[in-house]
């Protein structure tokens, strides 16, 4: 119960990463507010957190409406005495809308798809970290989690994931700006390929969707679990050097190893960053990858070159 009496909001965890989130987090002790804009949902994530010996507070709120937004951290505020510990911006609305849309070129696609997908999990997210960090400034500490992805970095599904991931990024960047003085950390943490239920039926039942790469379809079949990002959550909000890797994108694969974790189903965690990976990735020299040892990783500023901005 490493986590006892710390005061949690988790965005979007009536399913997916959020709800993994919250069922780690509260197993580790904290009291945990979790949003979502399905009531039914809610409540079975607040009673598997239950099962488990958690505490757990569902509030319907759509992280698309700033009202719903003020009225969640007015609560918190009101019933935890001002205090918040971990906010985790996860919420995000556009899983359907880019699986469906698989394979179109952004001007093939209504254009309303950049609303669906980055007015939750973009503009909210900052509206939440806007109302969360008025409270971590007052009280000197916290931690600010931002759900971001690879995607941040190259193009992955569509323009309007990728700008809005690399928006993600630079938010946890600048606010760590603000922030560090004040003793509140803010990080954008990457997940790798994570088994959702959406995803899992997109893609690890039946036929590959549409313009997906079907090299997708093994990654995530072999993906991390949703709680996952929780376990690697609940080490950084009790690392004593969190404020050192403030404002820095965190790979869930590299907090495993620094924090020597395995997934809840016992799996030791893809490495992303290893050479072994990205050989097994291209065609023709991916039977090399079964001799490249695992321990070889790509340097981090390969992985910026990569991108290419410059």
């Amino acid at each position: 119960m490493a986590l006892s009496g710390c005061i949690c909001v988790v965005t979007g965890a009536s399913r997916g990463i959020g709800r993994g989130i919250a069922l780690q987090l509260s197993e580790a002790g904290a009291t945990v507010y979790i949003t979502g804009r399905q009531e039914k949902t809610l409540k079975q994530t607040a009673a598997e957190v239950t099962q488990r010996g958690g505490q757990c507070l569902p509030v319907v709120c759509d992280s698309s409406q700033e009202d719903d937004i003020k009225e969640l951290f007015e609560r918190v505020q009101r019933e935890q005495n001002g205090r918040l510990d971990v906010l985790v911006n996860n919420a995000y609305a556009g899983v359907q809308a880019i699986f469906e849309n698989m394979g179109n070129k952004f001007w093939e696609v209504d254009p309303g798809i950049w609303d669906t997908i980055n007015n939750t999990g973009l503009r909210g997210h900052y509206f939440c970290s806007v109302y969360a960090a008025r409270m971590m400034v007052a009280q000197g500490s916290g931690l600010i989690v931002f759900i971001s992805s690879m995607g941040g970095l190259r193009y992955l599904f569509n323009v309007a994931y990728g700008v809005g991931k690399a928006a993600c990024d630079r938010m946890a960047a600048d606010t760590a700006i603000e922030l560090k003085k004040r003793g509140v950390a803010s990080i954008s943490l990457w997940p790798g390929a994570v088994q959702t239920e959406l995803v899992s039926q997109f893609v690890s039942e039946g036929e590959t969707p549409p313009g997906m790469d079907p090299k997708f379809k093994e990654v995530f079949a072999n993906g991390e679990t949703t709680e996952l990002s929780g376990r690697c959550i609940v080490e950084l909000a009790k690392d004593k050097n969190l404020m050192s890797m403030t404002g820095k994108v965190l790979m869930t694969c590299d907090l495993t190893r620094r924090y020597g974790l395995k997934d809840v189903d016992g799996r030791s965690v893809v490495d992303y960053t290893s050479l072994k990976f990205f050989i097994s990735q291209i065609p023709y020299v991916s039977w090399l990858s079964i001799i490249t040892p695992s321990f070889i990783r790509v340097p981090r500023f390969v992985l910026n070159l990569a991108n290419g901005k410059f």
